[in-house]
């Protein structure tokens, strides 16, 4: 049998991805629970800071302290904030499969930090209920709590920087670039916004699928980070008890989406979606990107073909450079739109 080819990355990357599938593979447990207490000591966490690091500042905000929903807010921190300059607002939710990770975890305390500084915007990275204590829909209804959360000018009793709501986008990386698009689908469907308007969102590897095997899970085998075994872990431990992955929160244009889809497809902003060549997820991402197209939605598809799942992650990879270039394009297109 012919070996599937290996991603090209700088042993330091090796390395730290083969740390995170163990850490991660240590925490879940067969039973479809998680080992908290295990993972606590494992996942390295940075605090806030008020201080300034290269130009930007951060600070937790709770949204809902009785379901532990907050959120971490970076802003730049130089003349133009001091001036008043309004900036756009991005709002992120972290990947993990739905059961991991947090705003706080050092990983996205750097990646977000990174968007802060080089996209010139106020990222707000949401802090969500995990799985599997927490199935569908939580993380879906905690994001859209933090977008009226804005919406009733929560952000300027929080922070003093100037946000311009009326240019948000939301953004996420593998589940949390699914979460960001069902957020978007309630924002659509919702009413009575008032200062809230979404201009676009930003899908990095967004993690769909669905009951089939396609192409790539099935010949990208053993990648970093991604494998069908995880996967349907991760699926089993956030869908309803049970549901298959053609649940529409895992295949949102499958036959079983609910009817009202189309309508509220045609509200949804326009996406930017991000696929790499060694994730073994990029069959479900070209179909989304896919879908959004036929409904009529402007979509663009950005592809990396060296990129392993999660290579936003490693600044030493020439892609994450190239992707906050992207991302920055992407956001400047949509500022006074």
């Amino acid at each position: 049998m012919t070996q599937p080819p290996r991603p090209p990355l700088p042993w330091t990357t090796r390395i730290s991805v083969a740390v995170a599938s163990a850490v991660t593979d240590a925490a879940r447990r067969s039973n479809g629970t998680v080992n908290r207490r295990l993972l606590s000591l494992l996942d390295a966490r940075s605090p806030a800071s008020a201080k300034p690091h290269r130009g930007v500042r951060s600070a937790d905000v709770v949204v809902d302290q009785a379901r532990d929903i907050w959120f971490r807010l970076f802003a730049p921190s130089d003349s133009a904030a001091a001036a008043g300059e309004p900036f756009p607002v991005i709002v992120f939710f972290h990947g993990g499969g739905f059961a991991f990770l947090s705003p706080a975890s050092r990983a996205y305390e750097a990646v977000c930090r990174r968007i802060c500084r080089e996209i010139r915007a106020l990222v707000i990275s949401v802090n969500y209920r995990l799985a599997p204590e927490n199935r569908y829909p939580a993380p879906y209804e905690d994001g859209t709590d933090v977008l009226r959360f804005l919406d009733r000018g929560g952000l300027a009793s929080a922070d003093p920087a100037a946000a311009d709501l009326s240019c948000c986008f939301l953004a996420g990386d593998s589940a949390g670039a699914n979460i960001a698009h069902h957020v978007a689908r309630r924002w659509a469907a919702g009413a009575g916004w008032e200062r809230v308007r979404l201009a676009g969102m930003v899908l990095i590897q967004p993690f769909f699928g669905g009951e089939e095997r396609t192409e790539a899970e099935l010949r990208l085998t053993g990648m970093p980070l991604v494998s069908v075994e995880r996967t349907d872990w991760m699926w089993r431990a956030f869908l309803p008890e049970g549901a298959d992955r053609d649940h529409e929160a895992a295949n949102v244009f499958g036959t079983r989406a609910a009817a009202a889809a189309g309508k509220l497809e045609a509200a949804l902003p326009e996406a930017m979606v991000v696929v790499g060549g060694f994730d073994p997820l990029q069959d479900w991402q070209r179909r989304y990107y896919e879908g959004l197209r036929s409904r009529g939605k402007t979509a663009r598809l950005v592809e990396y073909p060296d990129a392993i799942h999660a290579f936003y992650a490693f600044p030493e990879l020439k892609q994450a450079a190239a992707l906050m270039e992207e991302i920055k394009r992407f956001v400047d297109a949509h500022r006074s739109k």
